[in-house]
């Protein structure tokens, strides 16, 4: 599993962050091909933050794709609420990088 340390206050600003985005990418029953972790990996570079939309799934299957995609994206997943769940992986070069931590 990706590990990039986050304490609580951290994962807050994060969430709040996150309520105010779109999804950028929608996983349906498809599962996870290489053009999705293809895709993932082009968002993740741009945005730093991004929310992802399960389309016909359940629950169990959700954590299931969260912990994957996590691990196979190398990023840190902050959660989800129902259908949807949001990642972050920091920008390694600091001048690219959008969002500050606490």
């Amino acid at each position: 599993m990706y590990d990039f340390p986050l304490n609580g206050a951290q994962k807050k600003h994060l969430r709040s962050l996150g309520q105010q985005l779109d999804p950028v990418l929608k996983l349906g029953k498809g599962g996870l091909t290489p053009a999705f972790l293809s895709e993932l990996q082009i968002q993740l570079r741009a945005n730093e933050l991004i929310k992802l939309r399960f389309l016909g799934l359940d629950r169990t299957e959700r954590d299931t794709l969260c912990t994957t995609i996590s691990d196979e994206g190398r990023c840190v997943s902050l959660g989800t609420i129902g259908h949807t769940a949001l990642f972050y992986r920091q920008q390694p070069d600091k001048a690219k990088r959008t969002i500050t931590l606490p």
